[in-house]
């Protein structure tokens, strides 16, 4: 899991970068590979380390499309250090997020326990439970609804596709999460020796990084 410091240490080192560039102050500084290849990284840890649907990713948004790299790569500084600013601050998250991180940190934490154990089944059942808890969270966050016209609670496969549709996350992230769910599915039905531990320990892993970079 991506603690607080290590995204702020990953910001301090471009936003230095970016101050190393502009100390040249020159127009052909900023047509250069190193202001395109800066440009294309701040984009990328704004993207990696901000909450989806943020503000940071709704103004990187206007930008990220600029042809012009002086103009470009400024704004995406400004962005990346505000960003770096409200981590330091601890002000990128909720109450209702700090509550839901702690709740799902300690089911999390049993399943790392069950697994230290050698009760990798059990683990995994109590993994995937959690990461469904947490998809439908995010669906109500976002205004996704979590229950079929007839009332009926949607199945987590439905919510995932449709947090894909809204945007929330793309298709990589829908997939893995649809692994995740199988993966689940076959501990929950006896499916024993389809899996090993090390693909436990990484479900575990996984779904508690997908936990810090969407919040709900």
């Amino acid at each position: 899991m991506l603690e607080v410091g290590k995204m702020v240490e990953q910001l301090d080192v471009l936003i230095f970068e970016y101050q190393k560039l502009i100390a040249t102050r020159s127009d052909t500084t900023f047509a250069s590979d190193r202001a395109k290849l800066l440009a294309s990284r701040l984009e990328s840890a704004i993207d990696r380390l901000a909450v989806p649907g943020s503000s940071y990713i709704q103004q990187l948004d206007v930008y990220r499309v600029e042809k012009r790299v002086k103009y470009k790569i400024r704004e995406i500084h400004s962005i990346a250090l505000a960003l770096r600013d409200d981590l330091k601050a601890g002000w990128t998250s909720s109450v209702m997020e700090l509550v839901h991180a702690d709740t799902h940190s300690d089911y999390l934490q049993m399943a790392e326990t069950l697994l230290a154990a050698g009760y990798k089944d059990p683990a995994a059942v109590i993994t995937g439970t959690s990461l469904e808890v947490h998809i439908r969270m995010l669906c109500t966050k976002h205004g996704v609804d979590t229950e079929l016209p007839s009332g009926a609670p949607k199945k987590a496969d439905v919510m995932n596709a449709d947090l894909k549709k809204t945007g929330v996350y793309n298709e990589a992230r829908k997939k893995q999460v649809t692994a995740w769910m199988d993966l689940r599915n076959k501990a929950a039905h006896g499916d024993y020796t389809s899996y090993d531990e090390y693909q436990a320990r990484m479900f575990i892993d996984g779904v508690r990084d997908f936990m810090l970079k969407y919040p709900a």
